[in-house]
């Protein structure tokens, strides 16, 4: 890296004449360098040092990352289920957020944790009150699409303090099918991806 940002523009061939190296001993390296960001090869010009640091580029790769790469599977259940039903799966599947589904399958609305909880409160017998009695109605649900950018959505988590987004796909301008959801977790995943990729 310092040859080429002593002597840019500079080939290949003439990088590995200052290392005593051959160039097919030299291309992987050349190759990992231009991949990472830190060098850019022009055809029949040679190497550029670019002058990104490590942290610079990895802001770049996060600020690219798709929703479509990191979502789950949803936790869906229908809009007739009780809330004590919405309770059970909340618990088998180990979700924090459920999206809630009508008849055709189009996005109804969504409870979370505490939305259930707070239900739970008081004599009530739960197996009676339909979920839909006690969830976040759609339009006034936060959803994004698979090709949104993670970073985007990651911000509206924290802007609108939940755990959860649906990824979903318009029905012929007739609601939304969820398709996925994006936690905190994904988020959180793609980071540690991200660090370890930098590590190694």
């Amino acid at each position: 890296m310092q040859i080429v940002k002593d002597k840019a523009p500079i080939t290949g061939e003439k990088i590995a004449e200052l290392l005593n190296l051959t160039r097919a001993t030299l291309r992987p390296d050349l190759a990992i360098l231009t991949m990472a960001g830190y060098l850019d090869a022009r055809p029949r010009v040679g190497y550029f040092y670019t002058g990104k640091t490590g942290s610079q580029l990895l802001t770049e790769k996060i600020k690219k990352i798709k929703v479509h790469e990191f979502q789950s599977l949803p936790v869906v259940v229908q809009e007739s289920a009780s809330v004590y039903d919405a309770i059970t799966t909340m618990f088998l599947e180990d979700v924090g957020t459920l999206f809630i589904v009508d008849e055709k399958s189009k996005l109804a609305g969504v409870v979370s944790r505490k939305d259930l909880l707070r239900a739970s409160l008081g004599q009530q017998n739960l197996n009676q009150i339909p979920v839909n009695i006690i969830m976040t109605r759609m339009p006034n649900v936060a959803v994004c699409y698979k090709d949104d950018h993670l970073i985007e959505v990651a911000r509206q988590l924290i802007e609108r303090q939940i755990d959860a987004m649906p990824v979903v796909e318009k029905i012929d301008n007739d609601g939304f099918e969820v398709i996925g959801r994006v936690t905190k977790t994904n988020i959180t995943k793609a980071l540690v991806d991200l660090a370890v990729d930098e590590l190694i």
